[in-house]
């Protein structure tokens, strides 16, 4: 998912008003866990989500009031009922949410938030939450850079929420073929930067390739070597040919990549890791990290299911990662 903060700044280009909510505590069994936010309008929920069902729902008709009202408020939300209820949330677990009736006051904040993602700079969103009375809090929030100095304005009767923030992980698609138009869709669906590069430009073009955030005509190989690949990023090489998938995977299969993935057979995959032996171009440990054949073995045959299981194995890798604490 895009991140929500610069969602929240798109939608602070329309006049309408604008509740940020927030789950800032979760214990037990929850839809969502502490960060899951959601922006509300008078007419309804408009991008992210709490984890939908009676929570969001719940959520949303307090937001309505608390805009009609223009106070924000902290409350709880406990989903603990009895399997016989009809209507009641059963999960198990509670959240603490906070509704925010004025983010437009923290539009600079939102702004540095962006500036520091785009330039692949991680950093915290600190919300300070002051409780001066059940009906009545103050927010401050502020954007902390990666090494600048920890937030002060914790105090006593005060909550503070810290977000760590990430830039999203770029999603490099080698090829604008079918595959390649199919999983540049689904990785810009699963909070991917997608790139695609071709060098065909009756296919690498914003018509057929409207979700891709970046398209590079250019010659593959070239493309490859000039992208600034990090541990961040992810390389799916899907071309028109064997030729050209060879040529992407020599310029990046000694790179920083978090994931390299090369479509295609069992036999293809054995000769071209004997061609790249044999040449000196990758070593055994290097070649042995590439994922091919690509996607997981879902028995998958249409361009559709070949594009799933890409995307994935994405996720699997992506979820590995930020299990061991690399957040990639």
């Amino acid at each position: 998912m895009r991140n929500i903060y610069i969602q929240l700044l798109d939608w602070m280009e329309q006049r309408q008003p604008l509740a940020l909510a927030t789950i800032i505590e979760a214990s037990g069994s929850t839809p969502q866990k502490a960060g899951a936010s959601a922006i509300f309008s008078p007419r309804g929920l408009l991008g992210g989500t709490l984890g939908g069902g009676l929570l969001e729902a719940d959520a949303e008709r307090k937001a309505w009031r608390a805009l009609k009202r223009k106070t924000s408020l902290v409350y709880e939300f406990g989903l603990q009922e009895d399997i016989s209820a009809e209507d009641g949330a059963i999960c198990g677990g509670k959240v603490k949410i906070l509704i925010d009736v004025s983010p437009r006051k923290y539009k600079k904040v939102f702004l540095d938030l962006k500036e520091s993602l785009s330039e692949g700079k991680p950093g915290i969103l600190v919300t300070l939450i002051q409780m001066g009375s059940p009906k009545k809090i103050v927010i401050s929030r502020a954007w902390q850079k990666k090494g600048q100095k920890s937030f002060s304005g914790d105090r006593p009767g005060s909550l503070l929420f810290l977000e760590p923030q990430f830039p999203l992980p770029k999603l490099v698609i080698a090829g604008a073929g079918h595959i390649g138009q199919a999983v540049a869709h689904l990785g810009n669906w699963l909070g991917f930067e997608v790139t695609v590069v071709d060098d065909r430009a009756e296919f690498a073009n914003r018509k057929r390739l409207s979700e891709a955030d970046s398209i590079i005509v250019d010659d593959i190989g070239q493309a490859i070597q000039s992208f600034p690949v990090d541990p961040n990023t992810y390389i799916v090489i899907a071309t028109r040919g064997h030729a050209k998938d060879a040529e992407a995977l020599r310029a990046c299969i000694r790179s920083q990549a978090a994931y390299v993935g090369m479509i295609g057979s069992h036999r293809k995959v054995c000769l071209m890791r004997e061609k790249f032996l044999k040449e000196g171009w990758a070593t055994y440990d290097e070649f042995d990290r590439i994922y091919a054949p690509i996607g997981l073995p879902i028995h998958s045959k249409t361009v559709e299911e070949i594009a799933v299981s890409i995307a994935a194995q994405l996720v699997q890798v992506r979820q590995q990662a930020n299990e061991k604490g690399i957040l990639k």
